[in-house]
């Protein structure tokens, strides 16, 4: 019988035991490059314009530009896509749990197809960064995002790749949930898609391990448009 994939709690191997990042001769940190590409958020019509969905516009973005379809995996609570960006093969997934439980489709599909955490970059939706901001990050914590949240669960730690994509923040703690939920207004919505558009020019440097030249033009670039 095959074991449960996404038993919460089941820490998943990192760094050297699955290929992660390792030091180089001058004693930095090479990165792995990138086998999958996650994008959050809910799925239904309801839920399409939403800022919460900022993930899911990421990862259709890039589908769209790389012409491919997405295809229902429901072993893996998700639906699936497969690219070739600059020669590297690459999985694209959108769970079609609620954003909430997206770490049953992550874990599952992590095991599935023998993919180490630090072999994968998550695109999300971020209330500490403004509409229109796209960060690079690796590892660190989930900063309260919900998707993050159970896929910290899952997997027992936070060694993976994020995109985050800014949405702005309502002010106060009570208007959360509304907010994310909400649509954007036309101005912010136009933001976080020219944000989406900078970081899909920088992916093939992410996807080929180079992701402090990625964060470097990726930041800088929207430094400079401000």
């Amino acid at each position: 019988m095959r074991r449960n994939a996404s038993c919460a709690g089941e820490r998943l191997g990192t760094d050297a035991e699955a290929g992660g990042p390792t030091k180089d001769g001058s004693g930095n940190f090479a990165m792995s490059k990138l086998r999958l590409i996650v994008g959050l958020g809910n799925p239904g019509a309801e839920h399409l314009r939403t800022r919460h969905n900022a993930g899911f516009w990421f990862i259709d973005a890039l589908a769209q530009r790389e012409r491919a379809r997405f295809g229902n995996e429901t072993k893996l609570h998700s639906e699936t896509a497969k690219i070739v960006l600059d020669g590297t093969p690459l999985l694209l997934l959108k769970p079609t749990t609620f954003m909430n439980k997206s770490g049953i489709a992550i874990a599952s599909a992590l095991r599935y197809w023998k993919i180490a955490p630090e072999e994968m970059l998550v695109a999300h939706d971020d209330l500490d960064l403004p509409p229109g901001a796209a960060r690079l990050k690796f590892d660190g914590g989930h900063g309260g995002q919900n998707g993050l949240r159970d896929i910290f669960a899952h997997l027992g730690h936070g060694m993976f790749h994020r995109l985050r994509l800014g949405i702005g923040h309502p002010g106060h703690k009570d208007r959360v949930t509304p907010w994310v939920l909400g649509r954007a207004s036309v101005a912010d919505e136009d933001a976080i898609v020219g944000a989406i558009a900078a970081a899909l020019d920088v992916l093939p440097l992410v996807v080929a391990g180079e992701t402090n030249e990625a964060m470097k033009r990726l930041h800088t670039s929207q430094d400079d448009s401000r």
